[in-house]
């Protein structure tokens, strides 16, 4: 795969660094704007490039704080359809909480095996106790 641009990549750097700390703050709609600016500037299929994977779990981050749900599942979706995002263990957690929480638990379950097997149990401490206390409805821990 080719690189972005040095031009692009330190924009799109800038864009990400604004809007984590629009983010912390709890400006999280402002946080989006930094976030989908930063998306704007990858050329093409936005999917082939790893920044997307981590721009969409930003955004996606922002809409799970508020519990938009729905919003926070289109995030998290491309970010696993984007490079690097199959396997990675938050956005295996955060699909398996999202469908938790959609009511759809046979999906819910993959998915929180898949981040349960990624990164541990630790990836559950700061997590409510009940996708954790699901997972273990559903195999063995």
């Amino acid at each position: 795969m080719t690189a972005l641009p040095d031009g692009v990549y330190e924009e799109i750097g800038v864009l990400c660094k604004q809007g984590d700390m629009e983010a912390k703050i709890g400006s999280r709609q402002a946080a989006r704007q930094n976030y989908m600016a930063a998306l704007q500037l990858l050329p093409g299929d936005v999917r082939v490039w790893e920044a997307a994977t981590w721009i969409y779990v930003s955004m996606g981050e922002t809409y799970f704080g508020e519990r938009d749900f729905d919003n926070a599942f289109k995030c998290y979706y491309n970010a696993v359809q984007s490079a690097g995002g199959l396997g990675n263990p938050l956005i295996h957690l955060r699909l398996g909480q999202l469908y938790y929480e959609g009511g759809k638990l046979e999906k819910a379950a993959d998915e929180l095996a898949r981040a349960y097997m990624g990164a541990g149990a630790d990836i559950f401490i700061r997590e409510d106790s009940k996708y954790f206390e699901f997972l273990k409805t559903k195999i063995i821990i």
